[in-house]
């Protein structure tokens, strides 16, 4: 698979439709970086009249997982992935149309290649922080990710 934004969305519809559904879409990604939108709707919100934090969440560990993919298929190597845990603050109610960026794509490249040339399983801890419209954090995502060679 091609990594473009579009490519990434049709995967999502088939092989992650809760988030598709909850309205998260990848807007860019590139060697270092990807970024995830999600706006803020009746079908995704919480009592409190904000974002429920699991469509937070989803959004967050896309943007990661994505990177992981992409450094993975750059890599050419048989490689499986696997969050093994996850930590969140929340700062502000996100409302509106939600940012998430990861800019770590550099460092899975090294622990792609450290897992390769040493045969043995790493992890990485990864954040995502989510934006409003108006620049502002309303949430930090970190998830640890498990890389290690097949076979």
């Amino acid at each position: 698979m091609r990594f473009t934004p579009s490519k990434l969305n049709t995967f999502m519809f088939f092989k992650l439709p809760s988030a598709y559904w909850s309205g998260v879409r990848v807007k860019n990604i590139n060697p270092e970086t990807c970024s995830v939108t999600v706006k803020h709707r009746w079908f995704n919100q919480n009592p409190f009249n904000s974002m429920y934090f699991a469509v937070q969440a989803m959004a967050a560990e896309f943007t990661t997982g994505a990177l992981v993919m992409y450094q993975i298929k750059e890599s050419g190597a048989n490689i499986s992935m696997l969050v093994a845990n996850n930590k969140s603050s929340f700062t502000k109610k996100a409302t509106g149309r939600i940012t998430f960026t990861c800019v770590q794509g550099n460092q899975i490249k090294e622990t792609i290649q450290k897992a390769i040339s040493t045969k043995e399983g790493q992890t990485i801890w990864l954040t995502s922080i989510g934006v409003n419209e108006k620049g502002e954090q309303v949430s930090e995502m970190q998830f640890e990710w498990t890389i290690k060679t097949r076979g």
